[in-house]
């Protein structure tokens, strides 16, 4: 797909969302896209899928873009949707409520298109818009980068010379400070996950409030610009040459969400690359994903899913309306018409190492040929709202393989445990649940962890230039089977996938990747596991190493070849 002019980035968004137009209820505050449901109330999933179209439409206001009908729709459903005698109110909001989460997306369009969102309104219906906003500072919210939707709010409120929380605003400013770890990272809480929400969340809405708030509060939007820079030269070892970026953590079906990043450094001016450069980065993942007509349903909906329809690996806050985040990717739609971005070349990626030590992150980020693997050592918090073991415990998570979610535990086909080290008990797989440690070097890392009571395992993990090699230390209290498994291959008909079986050998090949696995002892085997498993492709199979473990100590090692 050519990208390159403004009008061609225009094209690929009303894309997205002309599909949408006659999906709107009929006062237009809400969106109904489909039957699935989460832990929150259904009014907040369709009023969801309303609120996050302006991630896209907004921007593209702000950056001249044609009003169409796209702005009368959502004056008219935001007047509705705050009034309570609508019969399409959004309802009053509760502690922990999912509105608070497409409140931001609401504030976002105050702050840069005010013209479309705040002024056709009448008197009235401003009033109703800014109470129902305000409602936000009445309310407990997660100790997490929520904790950045009130500030959003706040400070579109008080552009406004409407009611505002000073106090919440200064306190919540404050809390998300207190996530700061260096090098550019955050936490994503107290105990949060260093995974996409610091580049989707934490660094877009600082970078957001930076250019809505150079003026009021330079020191603290000149800080946050400074800290997207050094986060720029990290995050970018988690993007491949060809535009992926690493299907790791929660929340993968936000896609291309994953670039927005790199587009709020252009809305707010930040530049860690030259520009062509960072235009490169947007240009090759979004053609990335719209090469692929899988994320999209029968009627051009984007779908629950990563490079294809898929609720196994959802979680419980996946409502129809979710993956359109994803429109966080064209904030750099609101650059004028004549800023550089729109004709300077999309450049190749920057020189990179081929092994980088990410410490604040807690992992290594390795390339081969052109590549990205994750090698995480698996911080996991308690927050469990759909597999998340495996969206963070595996031993490596690649651009190429994607991994994979189980659909049980009940043997090797149906838990699909790619990429890690399980243990077969009675019938049943179990895979890391727990860490134990760990040391993470320059060029290796060492975990210390388990599967379940009983066995514990110290797993050292070395980059190479061909893939990776594993060594194991297993203490067990049970005679066991375990499966040291490489990356599940792609084995779709069109594929064309070979498998072999050897002793102490196994490999998978298709057209376009190879992952093999070699050892010293144990025997090759390749398991084509049940279908809809992994995230990149719906069939795959996975070699593996067989091991037989007896009770006492073993030490044995795995060497993973990737391609």
């Amino acid at each position: 797909m050519e990208l390159n002019t403004k009008k061609d980035f225009e094209n690929i968004l009303m894309s997205i969302v002309e599909p949408l137009k006659d999906k709107y209820t009929q006062k237009c505050a809400f969106l109904d896209l489909g039957g699935a449901f989460t832990w929150y109330e259904n009014t907040a999933a369709r009023m969801e899928a309303f609120a996050r179209q302006l991630w896209g439409l907004v921007p593209y206001w702000a950056g001249g873009g044609k009003a169409s009908p796209f702005a009368k729709i959502y004056a008219k459903g935001i007047a509705a949707g705050t009034d309570p005698e609508s019969g399409e109110y959004w309802g009053d909001c509760h502690d922990g409520d999912q509105r608070f989460v497409e409140m931001a997306a609401l504030a976002y369009g105050l702050l840069l298109t005010p013209e479309r969102l705040w002024e056709p309104l009448s008197d009235s219906e401003k009033d109703n818009f800014a109470k129902w906003l305000y409602t936000i500072n009445d309310h407990d919210i997660p100790l997490n980068n929520w904790r950045f939707f009130r500030v959003l709010v706040n400070t579109a409120l008080r552009r406004l010379g409407r009611e505002w929380s000073e106090e919440k605003l200064n306190a919540d400013l404050e809390t998300i400070e207190s996530f700061y770890l260096g090098d550019g990272w955050y936490r994503d809480g107290a105990n949060g996950q260093k995974d996409y929400y610091i580049a989707f969340a934490i660094h877009f809405y600082s970078l957001v409030y930076a250019v809505a708030e150079g003026k009021n509060d330079p020191k603290r939007a000149k800080l946050f610009r400074e800290r997207a820079a050094e986060f720029a030269k990290q995050y970018i070892y988690w993007f491949a040459d060809d535009g992926a970026a690493v299907p790791y953590g929660r929340s993968l079906t936000y896609r291309f969400a994953q670039l927005s990043f790199w587009s709020a450094c252009l809305l707010a001016d930040v530049r860690p690359f030259p520009i062509g450069v960072i235009k490169g980065i947007i240009v090759r993942g979004l053609n990335y994903w719209f090469d692929d007509p899988y994320i999209f349903d029968n009627g051009h909906v984007l779908n629950v899913g990563y490079r294809y329809s898929q609720l196994t690996m959802s979680e419980n806050y996946n409502a129809p309306g979710s993956p359109y985040w994803s429109m966080k990717a064209f904030a750099f739609m609101a650059l004028p018409d004549d800023h550089e971005f729109w004709s300077v070349k999309p450049l190749a990626m920057a020189p990179l190492k081929d092994v980088k030590k990410l410490e604040k992150a807690d992992m290594l980020a390795a390339r081969y040929r052109g590549a990205a693997t994750l090698y995480p050592a698996g911080t996991l918090t308690d927050f469990y709202c759909g597999h998340m073991r495996y969206k963070y415990l595996k031993f490596a998570y690649s651009t190429v393989f994607g991994f994979s979610v189980p659909k049980s535990a009940l043997g090797f086909f149906e838990s699909a445990p790619d990429s890690t080290l399980s243990f077969e008990l009675d019938e049943r797989v179990f895979t890391r649940i727990r860490n134990n440690g760990f040391e993470l070097l320059e060029d290796r890392l060492i975990i210390k962890w388990s599967p379940l009571k009983g066995i514990d395992v110290e797993t050292e993990i070395i980059p190479t230039d061909y893939g990776h090699i594993r060594k194991h230390i297993v203490n067990s209290e049970y005679d066991c089977t375990a499966y040291d498994s490489g990356f599940a291959v792609s084995c779709k008909d069109e594929d064309m996938c070979v498998i072999t079986e050897e002793e102490r050998f196994a490999s998978a090949k298709n057209v376009f990747s190879l992952c093999a696995v070699q050892s010293d002892t144990g025997s090759g085997m390749v398991v084509k596991v049940a279908p809809n498993t992994n995230l990149m492709s719906p069939k795959t199979a996975i070699p593996a190493i067989k091991y037989n473990i007896k009770k006492g100590e073993n030490a044995f090692k795995t060497y993973i070849y990737e391609c």
